[in-house]
């Protein structure tokens, strides 16, 4: 097997630089390589003439004189730039990348068959009708329009280097492609395992790992004043069932089939360039005018997901009678997700509510498809499905894995250990739950009304939606699907026999968080606990910390009138709470500390870490050292709570930076590491084991010891890896500012928007790297030095503005019969 892999790389690299050095497509020209030119393509399936423009950054400007041919455009134009990335985006979520990756990712392709997203997507393509019918078949024609143009040698280089080629796109591979977003922002059902898992702890522990609020805390909907209640409390009319008991061995073993599942799930999403730890971070805001320079609203949006080359977003501006919306959407979906047209502009980021629950099902001993209803016994519907893995990296043949999925009342079964058969029930599984749909709607709205009407036909992942309008309005909505739950809230299994777990329905329309121009003048949302004690409705207990959202409304606080170029500031500041909160502790713990106790490196470390701005940047000696720090502090108090085995099982990222900040506060002694007296001896272990891994990472010479050194943005295209082949994708990694807790996440910055009502020519928008997918195209990075300074351009928007920047313009024609 070695062998034949290394004459296969070698017949690679003798070919790979004639791959990459195939001239580029008409489309995927760029202005930097080539004169102005004006290009005519005639195309079958267009009706009329559609001019594509493009500016320096290779992003096109459609205008069209229809909207079947406007998206038939876009659909050409983002094949053109992005195909190979649209068809991995549909290949991993309909459960078929082991046909062209073989047996090592056979594992994910089950996990996505078990869903039976290719199934629910096919389902809704065929219920789906009227305006966003008649887009997504438009989109469709000009994707395949554009595959039927390309030969052996135009084909993307991964298709030649992968040696297969793509097949037809069709209406439900766009809506498949929604999926991928869901299963990143709203996969919550390992957290129910550890809950399960958990519950065997002292109540006091268990809260104390597990906190739900924080004094940081800035809830933008409700109150948490004196004589409101914990949400979950109001989660149902009946009480929360009892915890489901497992044996020890039972539960130790569902605990690392979990994992294992949940590291299948984060290769997926990883190599689609959408994986983020707690189902993804973002930020985003809006000030009302009131609060601006201009007079009219400022909005702000930075989608965190992990960095990818290329880019999950594509830019494109879109003009037709009755519409004109410029934005990102992700390669596959017709239309703008995240962007504005000529009245309204919006930003989304993930609100996060439970979505997902598990049901331990009973299953008959004497028939393995029979389990256990509040009615007697029930059969569980068998779907079959057929997985093509490719034999070898040496030949495109295929064999047939069958795959037998087992389906109950609740769901498909996901997780199966030692007896215990899991069924999930799920949003994204639910009929009719299209994920772009709303957003045709979102295109053409003119004002809040018109955008809540089009929020409430949502279905997607529910997102914290930010809303100005050029009439001076402000506004948010949570929007997407909530469930309300018979009893309890979904947090732990249910017992699947009974009908304590049933859905009831979904939190009403009305009755989700919103608010319209509030008297402060600004909304902001940053995955905090958005709604305050006094809400009615249960929407999760696993909230981000309030880290960012807190230090936006500091910033927004600071100044009365705000302008784009604040709002750009705000977006690349890396000051840090978590590093404030752990080295104010630090400091006060170090001070209490008997002088003879303490050795003078350790001093030296305690001054500088005191006298530290908490900014995470680039050349910070500082920040490398209180992040490690931090991080050992926590896996130690972990390990000494539950013991090293357990905190290994549950994995430490599970606990959120409230726990660790709350243990820094309080200091309990049940989680003091019993080889230590006292806190202080603790916080000296982790200098200890900082030093340690700074040494190991970085090397011996302190002087070199910075956050950029330890910590680089990595943007990897899933060929980059790859020995010989990899090297035209590969992009070297840079020095990183800012961090998790910052503002400016760093390398999960997946896009920057800034929108500005007053004059949308004036509005800033850019991506991680650039439009192309093609590392042999002049646009395949030249954001990325943008995007490094947090510095998104201009982004044109009206015809004047857009002929300022055009450098190219492609006219595409009705071919003649």
């Amino acid at each position: 097997m070695k062998r034949s892999l290394v004459i296969f790389y070698l017949l690679l690299a003798l070919c790979c630089s004639s791959l990459v050095q195939q001239p580029t497509r008409v489309l995927a020209q760029g202005a930097a390589s080539t004169p102005a030119t004006s290009p005519t393509l005639n195309l079958a399936g267009l009706r009329e003439r559609v001019t594509v423009r493009k500016d320096e950054r290779g992003i096109p400007y459609i205008e069209a004189k229809n909207e079947a041919d406007l998206y038939f455009a876009q659909g050409y134009v983002t094949a053109s730039d992005r195909l190979w990335q649209m068809d991995l985006y549909r290949r991993s979520m309909r459960g078929e990348l082991a046909e062209i990756f073989g047996s090592a990712v056979l594992e994910e392709d089950k996990r996505h068959r078990i869903y039976g997203f290719a199934k629910i997507s096919e389902a809704n393509a065929a219920s789906t009708s009227g305006p966003v019918r008649a887009a997504l078949e438009a989109y469709t024609r000009g994707v395949n329009a554009f595959i039927e143009s390309l030969d052996q040698k135009s084909l993307p280089p991964e298709f030649q280097i992968i040696g297969y080629k793509p097949r037809a796109w069709t209406v439900a591979d766009s809506l498949v492609i929604g999926k991928l977003l869901a299963e990143a922002l709203s996969t919550t059902w390992p957290t129910d395992v550890m809950r399960a898992a958990l519950a065997s702890l002292p109540p006091e522990k268990r809260n104390m790992l597990l906190p739900e609020t924080s004094p940081l805390d800035v809830p933008i909907v409700g109150s948490d004043g004196p004589g409101t209640d914990r949400p979950a409390r109001k989660a149902s009319s009946r009480p929360t069932p009892a915890p489901l008991r497992l044996s020890e061995a039972e539960m130790k073993a569902t605990l690392i089939e979990t994992a294992l599942i949940q590291e299948t799930t984060a290769r997926t999403l990883a190599r689609a360039g959408v994986y983020m730890e707690d189902r993804a971070m973002s930020n985003n805001w809006v000030v009302s005018g009131k609060r601006t320079a201009t007079g009219k609203p400022l909005l702000a949006n930075d989608p965190h997901l992990q960095a990818s080359a290329p880019s999950i977003w594509y830019m494109t501006h879109l003009s037709a009678p009755g519409l004109r919306v410029a934005g990102v959407t992700v390669p596959g979906a017709p239309g703008i997700i995240l962007g504005h047209n000529e009245h309204i502009a919006w930003g989304a980021t993930n609100l996060g509510p439970d979505v997902q629950d598990l049901y331990l099902e009973k299953f008959d001993p004497n028939n393995p498809r029979s389990y256990m209803t509040p009615t007697g016994w029930r059969e569980v519907e068998v779907r079959h499905e057929e997985i093509k893995v490719r034999k070898s990296f040496t030949e495109t043949a295929t064999a047939v894995t069958p795959l037998d999925v087992s389906v109950t009342r609740h769901g498909p079964i996901i997780l199966e250990k030692g007896g215990a058969r899991y069924a999930l029930r799920w949003t994204a599984l639910e009929a009719q739950n299209v994920e772009f749909m709303a957003f045709y709607d979102i295109n053409h709205a003119r004002d809040w009304d018109e955008f809540r009407a089009a929020l409430k036909n949502y279905r997607g992942p529910t997102q914290n939606f930010v809303y100005a309008d050029t009439g001076g309005h402000i506004g948010y909505y949570g929007a997407g699907n909530i469930p309300i739950r018979k009893s309890g809230d979904g947090s732990i299994p249910y017992d699947g026999s009974t009908d304590e777990g049933e859905w009831t329905g979904f939190i009403p329309f009305d009755k989700l968080p919103h608010l319209y121009d509030p008297p402060k003048g600004f909304i902001m949302t940053a995955n905090q606990r958005v709604v305050g004690r006094d809400y009615p409705y249960f929407l999760t207990h696993e909230w981000s910390p309030p880290y960012r959202a807190r230090r936006i409304q500091d910033l927004l606080q600071a100044k009365q009138k705000l302008t784009v170029e604040d709002f750009r500031s705000i977006q690349s500041d890396t000051y840090s709470y978590a590093a404030e909160n752990f080295v104010r502790a630090t400091v006060e713990i170090a001070r209490q500390t008997p002088p003879a106790s303490v050795d003078e490196k350790w001093r030296d470390a305690v001054r500088m870490l005191e006298k530290w701005d908490r900014h995470v940047e680039t050349d910070s000696h500082e920040a490398p050292l209180a992040v490690l720090m931090r991080d050992a502090f926590r896996r130690r108090v972990i390990v000494a709570g539950l013991g090293a085995d357990m905190a290994k099982e549950y994995g430490f990222n599970s606990f959120t930076g409230a726990f660790t900040d709350r243990v820094l506060m309080e200091r309990p002694p049940a989680w003091l590491p019993k080889e230590f007296k006292n806190y202080a001896e603790l916080l000296r272990a982790c200098y200890e084991d900082a030093r340690a891994l700074m040494t190991k990472n970085i090397g011996a010479d302190e002087t070199e010891w910075t956050w950029g050194r330890y910590q680089k943005f990595n943007f990897r295209h899933p060929l980059a890896s790859v020995p010989f082949i990899g090297q035209p994708f590969l992009i070297a990694p840079l020095p990183q500012n800012g961090s998790n807790s910052s503002i400016n996440v760093g390398q999960n910055v997946s896009m920057r928007f800034i929108a500005d009502t007053s004059n949308w020519d004036n509005t800033r928008h850019g991506i991680t790297l650039g439009e192309s997918g093609d590392p042999n195209s002049p646009h395949w990075k030249d954001q990325l030095a943008d995007w490094r300074a947090a510095n998104p351009r201009v982004f044109p928007f009206n015809d004047t503005a857009i002929n300022a920047a055009k450098k190219e313009t492609i006219t595409l024609m009705p071919a003649t019969k």
